[in-house]
C-alpha cells in the first residue's frame, strides 16, 4: 500500500495576490484544509493552506509562501501529498484509497489478465480509470464505475473489469 497519498492537485492562478485553484481528492473535499501540510511527490517542497474557500467546481486557495501571481503560475498541474498515516482508517471492507489500487492485475470476470491498474483520474465528468495492458498496446481508458469495475479485491491484488463491450453482449 501506498505510504503516501495524493488528495489535492493546483491548478491555475487566481487573482494577482497568490492565490491558486485547488481539486480535492478527499471523500469530504473541504477536509484536504484539515490535514497538515501538504507536500510534493518527492516530499522536497511544503504548503500549509492558510484560506479556502469554495468555487464553482473546485476551491480557491492561499498557500503559506504563495504571494504573487507568478509564485502561483509555478504550481500549476502540482499534486499534492500527505503520508497515510495522518488520513482516517478504514474499517469498510469495500472503501479503499485510489493509490491502493494503483498496481493491481486487472482481469476479466473469467480471470483472464487484461492489464495492470496505471492510474485513477477525474477531469471533471467522473473518475476513469487507466489499465496498461499486458505486454504491449495502448492503455485502456474506462469509465470508473460499478459497471465497469464490479469486483475489487485489495487481499488477491486484482481488480475485475468488464470491458464495455462485454457488457453490450450481455444485454443482448
Amino acid at each position: 500500500m501506498a505510504e503516501r497519498i495524493c488528495v489535492a492537485r493546483i491548478g491555475a492562478a487566481h487573482g494577482v495576490r497568490g492565490e491558486v485553484k485547488l481539486w480535492s481528492f478527499t471523500e469530504d473535499p473541504a477536509a484536504v484544509a484539515t490535514y497538515g501540510p501538504l507536500e510534493t511527490e518527492d516530499g522536497t517542497r511544503r504548503f500549509e493552506i492558510e484560506s479556502l474557500r469554495a468555487a464553482k467546481d473546485h476551491f480557491v486557495a492561499r498557500l503559506s509562501g504563495v504571494g504573487d501571481r507568478n509564485a502561483a503560475e509555478q504550481l500549476r498541474n502540482l499534486e499534492l501529498y500527505i503520508p497515510r498515516s495522518r488520513l482516517p482508517k478504514i474499517n469498510d471492507r469495500d472503501t479503499y484509497y485510489h493509490a491502493d489500487l494503483i498496481g493491481l492485475d486487472a482481469v476479466t470476470p473469467d480471470g483472464v489478465q487484461i492489464g495492470t491498474v496505471h492510474a485513477l483520474h477525474n477531469f471533471g465528468a467522473g473518475d476513469i480509470i487507466e489499465i496498461m495492458p499486458v505486454g504491449s498496446g495502448e492503455p485502456l481508458i474506462l469509465p470508473f464505475n460499478d459497471v465497469t469495475v464490479p469486483r475489487i479485491d485489495l487481499e488477491a491484488k486484482q481488480i475485475v473489469l468488464v470491458r464495455p463491450v462485454e457488457i453490450e453482449a450481455r444485454e443482448e
